[in-house]
């Protein structure tokens, strides 16, 4: 039994509450009714979505001692003796009050998959976890990971916050070496020990403040990834304070600090040279040479920020055990998700470039500072984020902007603080017909060897129902343009 895991017989007849009815909360319920737990779900919806999502959940524990609750989320069920919530749940929700007050713990499904790790069907030990987070590049990073895994024969996935739950895979019968997984700050927050064999925190800047109530209880939540850490605890170096939550995580003794660099690398970091990624911290002779692991040019894109994602997710692959030809397979054979800088086209001397996935100002400066000119735009919920950074570092490289969204005006006053003279397109309407608008806008605005470039720097949940659908907005609003002789088609997908 792995260290902290609780047998599945400890679990029958343990009255479980689960906090919502998501993808998470779904899988944590049927797994726990599937051991023998009472599970009580609870949602504060109670929508036809809802209806159907409780509906296939009994169908799928039809055995189970199983019941949801809709239309109250605020009321801890009687008798409670363990909460597990879905990430999203803010920790001032009512439903955590009334635990507290019940002194009844609240865990996270992490936390959850944790205590339920077990041998697989073929007695293959539980599989090692490599941890990835960061505010942004976590999926690109977890799937870049996963490719380089996969180059070395290795049985593994990508999950956790990157779309398949920990849970389901952590008690499936298909054995796995090692996972992949993508933490956020949600489930970090109520995550207290990840005791992971090796983690990465990508990047820390301010987002979800509305969520965790202020910079530093973000901060602290990623830190968390590191608490229990057995071979290695990786840090952007080119952060000034990314190795602080190396030296006050509590890791398990021997695990090191391994650091990651656009620049030359020291001992114990990887880094670049010449155009090559390169190890000097798992080489034989890390003191004195670099070891080759890829070209910069196998990374795609190859914007610096997607190449420090590289150099993280071989970083722990290294730590891992693989071998440095892995690496460079992985990178080559990995194929970026969409609305992640993915070119939609190339017409009339102009790139269109949807990376809608830039949700907050630190991957919307990352996106900027690979292109120059550009026709930026930007806009949506800033979820408590201020813009004056991220224009001031940007405007050299505007050739004009069109702002659409709830929140618009916040990059608005940007703009006139920081970039006076670059034209502005205030577009007042928040339907979803505006991003066609915004681009018809910026076909008017852009010259040849410009880039149009769609990095809202905000959530999209004003106008659209996530990300995704906001940049297939984008690049049918693109296609849809009159015919004016596109270069090539788009190399990305859109």
């Amino acid at each position: 039994m792995p260290p902290g895991a609780e047998p599945d017989e400890a679990w029958v007849g343990r009255r479980v509450t689960v906090a919502g009815l998501g993808v998470t909360g779904e899988s944590a319920a049927r797994v726990l009714a599937g051991l023998g737990a009472r599970v009580v779900v609870v949602d504060g919806g109670d929508g036809e979505r809802q209806r159907a999502r409780a509906a296939a959940l009994r169908a799928a524990v039809p055995d189970g001692d199983l019941t949801v609750r809709l239309g109250d989320g605020a009321t801890l069920p009687g008798g409670t003796e363990l909460v597990v919530t879905s990430p999203g749940w803010p920790p001032s929700a009512p439903l955590f009050a009334a635990a507290a007050e019940a002194g009844v713990p609240v865990i996270g499904d992490i936390e959850l998959a944790r205590r339920l790790r077990r041998p697989a069907a073929d007695g293959t030990p539980p599989a090692e976890w490599l941890a990835i987070t960061g505010t942004n590049g976590k999926t690109t990073t977890v799937r870049m990971l996963a490719a380089m895994l996969e180059a070395a024969g290795l049985r593994t996935a990508a999950v956790g916050n990157v779309g398949t739950p920990l849970l389901d895979v952590v008690r499936s019968a298909e054995p796995y070496d090692v996972l992949a997984l993508e933490l956020s700050s949600y489930q970090l927050h109520w995550s207290p020990n990840i005791a992971a064999h090796s983690a990465a925190i990508l990047n820390i800047a301010p987002d979800h403040l509305d969520w965790h109530g202020g910079p530093e209880a973000y901060a602290a939540a990623k830190a968390r990834i590191h608490e229990g850490n057995r071979v290695a605890c990786v840090y952007n170096a080119d952060t000034p304070d990314g190795e602080i939550p190396v030296r006050q995580a509590e890791v398990e003794e021997g695990c090191r600090a391994i650091g990651f660099t656009l620049g030359v690398p020291a001992p114990s970091q990887l880094g670049v040279v010449d155009d090559l990624l390169v190890d000097r911290a798992f080489g034989p002779d890390r003191r004195r040479t670099a070891r080759e692991l890829a070209a910069v040019s196998d990374v795609r894109p190859a914007a610096p920020h997607n190449v420090a994602n590289a150099l993280a997710a071989a970083a722990l692959a290294l730590a891992y055990g693989v071998e440095p030809r892995a690496v460079r397979d992985g990178l080559r054979a990995f194929r970026p998700d969409a609305h992640r800088i993915s070119t939609v086209t190339r017409r009339a001397g102009v790139e269109w470039v949807d990376d809608s996935k830039a949700t907050n100002p630190h991957a919307a400066a990352a996106s900027l500072a690979a292109y120059d000119p550009i026709v930026w735009i930007a806009g949506g919920l800033a979820k408590g984020a201020t813009f004056d950074d991220l224009v001031r570092d940007a405007a050299p490289r505007l050739r004009a902007v069109i702002l659409l969204g709830a929140e618009r005006a916040l990059i608005a006053d940007a703009l006139r603080r920081h970039a006076p003279d670059v034209p502005v397109v205030d577009l007042e309407r928040t339907d979803t017909g505006a991003m066609a608008r915004a681009v018809r806008e910026a076909d008017r605005l852009a010259r040849p060897g410009d880039t149009v470039l769609l990095a809202p720097a905000c959530a999209s949940m004003d106008m659209f129902t996530h990300y995704m659908e906001r940049g297939d907005a984008f690049a049918e609003a693109v296609r849809a343009l009159p015919a004016g002789g596109p270069d090539t088609g788009g190399d990305g997908p859109g």
